[in-house]
């Protein structure tokens, strides 16, 4: 989509702190992080949330859960939180499916 955020970033037309690169994915570091370590992982190709991910393309959906272990593992990390946040109404403010990584603090629960 030409006015997406992440789609920028993934397309190279906009810089991002790239962590690592799969056939499905781009995780980059989060300009706003809420830990030590916060990266988003996008799928490549544009989905709105992560249902509509999830119904239209299993294996990038699959690629996004395995890429963010794979970076918590590269970062030292054995404990860390996977969060989507789908609609706005629980804090999505790109609407491009993103997973974020988040490590390297304890987390309480329920998270705010």
């Amino acid at each position: 989509m030409d006015d997406c955020l992440f789609c920028k970033i993934v397309a190279g037309e906009i810089p991002g702190d790239i962590v690592r690169t799969t056939e499905h994915t781009v995780a980059f570091r989060d300009i706003n992080p809420q830990a030590p370590t916060h990266v988003l992982v996008v799928p490549k190709v544009h989905f709105a949330n992560a249902a509509e991910l999830a119904a239209g393309d299993a294996a990038a959906s699959a690629d996004l859960v395995t890429t963010a272990a794979a970076i918590a593992a590269d970062e030292g990390h054995d404990d860390y939180r996977l969060v989507f946040n789908t609609g706005a109404g629980v804090g999505q403010t790109v609407f491009h499916a993103h997973l974020h990584l988040l490590a390297g603090r304890p987390m309480t629960w329920p998270p705010g």
